[in-house]
């Protein structure tokens, strides 16, 4: 893993276990994140996985439509996976030089926490 991809996957790690009963494991060889055992969030290496995609990305849950408007509005960052659940939405981490904008990822892992929470979680992000 390179140091760009390290400090990718450390921003998404920070931001993911941040979130109420937040616990990390393995699955199918990269990092993923779950709330009471249902995972809403899993970072891609294309050094690790042998994928169609191969940018530094992050895959997660998304909200009704939410998938279909991103990837519209900028095909470039973000795309359908080929894995996950259904509606989830992936988003390409390396492709802007300045790196991500990390704002718009807390949200967009927020948004994919509160999909799979529990309501009493969810209610404790308000």
């Amino acid at each position: 893993m390179s140091a760009t991809t390290k400090d990718l996957l450390t921003g998404v790690r920070r931001l993911c276990m941040a979130l109420p009963e937040v616990t990390e494991g393995l699955t199918h060889g990269g990092e993923t994140w779950f709330v009471r055992r249902r995972s809403f969030a899993k970072f891609v290496d294309p050094e690790k996985h042998r994928l169609e995609e191969r940018h530094v990305a992050f895959w997660s849950a998304a909200p009704p439509g939410v998938r279909n408007e991103l990837v519209a509005e900028d095909p470039q960052r973000f795309f359908v996976p080929q894995f996950g659940g259904y509606g989830w939405v992936g988003m390409r981490l390396d492709v802007q030089p300045e790196g991500p904008d990390w704002q718009e990822v807390a949200e967009i892992l927020t948004d994919a926490y509160r999909q799979v929470a529990p309501k009493f979680l969810v209610a404790r992000l308000d």
